[in-house]
């Protein structure tokens, strides 16, 4: 099901991305490698994944403009990837690629939150044309989030309140970034172990507890307050008054 990929042709300035960010979420080398290729050719950001897991901890944590995702991963299969994206609360475009050309697939995809679906071999150019189309679409993803007087600046991983700064191991700004990016909804201990634990190293729920309970001594005076949801998880919200 390999394909050929063309080296990237040369795009006039006008029509170039204004370096927007894509990840790419495929677990063929060559073919992840060529996507690659031609997206910066194009003037994209390019981030590469061949596994689900890690794909997911980074979504989670960064900020993209929009997602070439493969169904068929060998940990995390794209169909949960996009699942765990959806349910974080996030409308970042998800573009499909797969091998599978079954309606029940695509339609699954797209209840799930798909946005577009390409299925392998597929021609370049039809791809770029669709990228684009799901970018023109899209609202512009926020690299700052703020909830009270508690914000955060995403690509340079600092976070203030009011106008001091905090000081989070990079663990605590993990967790504090999900909730944020998740304010107003409940996030699962297991949701955020599992994401820290994709990042490089094993973290049980309990080690989740002890983040969030040094988070909450740092956010006193922020405006913004974590819940315990009983049997649920945890609720980033801000305080009245």
């Amino acid at each position: 099901m390999l394909m050929s990929i063309p080296a990237p042709a040369k795009t006039a300035p006008e029509s170039r991305s204004l370096n927007a960010r894509i990840m790419v979420v495929e677990d063929d080398s060559v073919l992840a490698d060529g996507l690659a290729r031609v997206l910066e050719g194009e003037g994209f950001l390019v981030d590469v994944f061949a596994e689900g897991a890690k794909a997911d901890a980074a979504l989670a944590s960064e900020t993209y403009n929009l997602v070439l995702l493969d169904i068929g991963l060998p940990d995390l299969d794209g169909f949960e990837v996009l699942s765990r994206l959806r349910y974080r609360g996030s409308t970042l475009p998800v573009l499909l690629l797969t091998a599978r050309n079954a309606i029940p697939d695509r339609v699954r995809g797209f209840d799930l939150g798909g946005d577009d679906y390409v299925v392998k071999p597929f021609a370049i150019p039809e791809l770029l044309g669709r990228i684009r189309a799901l970018l023109r679409r899209s609202p512009p993803q926020s690299s700052r989030l703020a909830l009270g007087a508690l914000s955060m600046d995403i690509p340079g991983q600092r976070a203030w309140i009011g106008e001091e700064q905090l000081e989070l191991s990079s663990r605590e700004w993990f967790v504090l970034e999900q909730l944020l990016r998740s304010a107003g909804k409940v996030v699962s201990k297991q949701q955020i172990a599992a994401a820290l634990s994709a990042l490089g190293a094993e973290v049980t729920p309990n080690a989740v507890e002890v983040y969030v309970s040094r988070l909450r001594g740092k956010l006193e005076n922020s405006g913004a307050r974590i819940r315990t949801i009983h049997g649920f998880g945890y609720l980033l919200e801000g305080m009245p008054g």
